[in-house]
C-alpha cells in the first residue's frame, strides 16, 4: 500500500450499523487503485481511495528530511486516557507531548508533536499499515492548541502515504510525530505531518484539511 485518501463525508452515528462497498478501479501490472465507501442508512459517510504499487528500479533516490530532535519520552508530558474526558480510543495509545501545546491551551505554535505508541496491554507484533494509521490518527488537529477553551473540530480530508517497504517495528516501539500548520483561516486549516521511528527513519507522511467551529 502506497497511500490512502480519505474524505469524511458526514458523521457516523453511534450504535447504527454501517456497511462497506469496495470497487477495484484499476488493476495494472504495478499499480492498482481501489475505492471504498462506508455506508450508513443508505448514505455515504466516508470515502477511501487506496493506491497500491510494487517497487521497481529507479535512477531517482532522494533522502527524507531529518526527523526533529525531541526530548526522551520519559521527560515529556503525558496525555493520559481519562474516561469520559479524552476520546475512548486513547485507552489503546500512549502519547508524550514534546513540541507545541496540548489542545485548548492557547499555544500558538505552528508545530505540534511528540512520541506515540500502542499501550503495553496490546499484543506485541510487527507494525502494519493499520497500526500506522492508528499512530498518526491518534493526534488531534494541530489547530486545537491555538484555542483557549474546548470547541468542536473535525477532519474533512486525510491523505496518508506509507514509505515502503515498512520498517521493522514492534507495536510497542515509540515513534516520533510532528505536524505543521501550513495555513489556517475562516474555520479551516491545512496541515502536513510525518511519523518516524525512534532512530529518525521516515515511516509515513500525512496531510489533513480540518475544520474548527471557533
Amino acid at each position: 500500500m502506497r497511500s490512502l485518501a480519505v474524505t469524511f463525508v458526514g458523521p457516523v452515528a453511534p450504535d447504527v450499523p454501517v456497511s462497506f462497498e469496495v470497487d477495484v478501479l484499476r488493476e495494472g501490472k504495478a499499480v492498482s487503485q481501489v475505492l471504498g465507501r462506508v455506508m450508513q442508512e443508505g448514505q455515504v459517510v466516508t470515502l477511501v481511495q487506496g493506491s497500491f504499487g510494487a517497487s521497481r528500479e529507479s535512477s531517482v533516490s532522494v533522502a527524507a528530511e531529518p526527523a526533529p530532535e525531541m526530548k526522551h519520552w520519559d521527560d515529556c508530558q503525558e496525555l493520559p486516557y481519562i474516561q469520559g474526558v479524552t476520546p475512548e480510543f486513547m485507552r489503546h495509545l500512549a502519547m508524550r507531548w514534546s513540541i507545541g501545546g496540548l489542545p485548548f491551551t492557547g499555544n500558538r505554535s505552528r508545530d505540534m508533536g511528540g512520541w506515540v505508541r500502542l499501550r503495553g496491554d496490546v499484543k506485541e507484533e510487527p507494525v502494519t499499515e493499520a497500526h500506522i494509521l492508528a499512530l498518526v490518527d491518534a493526534w488531534p488537529p494541530a489547530l486545537l492548541p491555538h484555542l483557549t477553551k474546548p470547541a468542536a473540530g473535525s477532519t474533512l480530508t486525510w491523505t496518508i502515504e506509507f514509505v515502503q517497504p515498512l520498517l521493522e517495528l514492534s507495536t510497542l516501539d515509540w515513534c516520533k510525530y510532528r505536524v505543521e500548520i501550513e495555513h489556517a483561516r475562516d474555520g479551516y486549516g491545512h496541515a502536513a505531518a510525518a511519523l518516524w521511528n525512534a532512530e529518525g527513519q521516515l515511516i509515513a507522511l500525512s496531510r489533513q484539511t480540518v475544520t474548527i467551529f471557533a
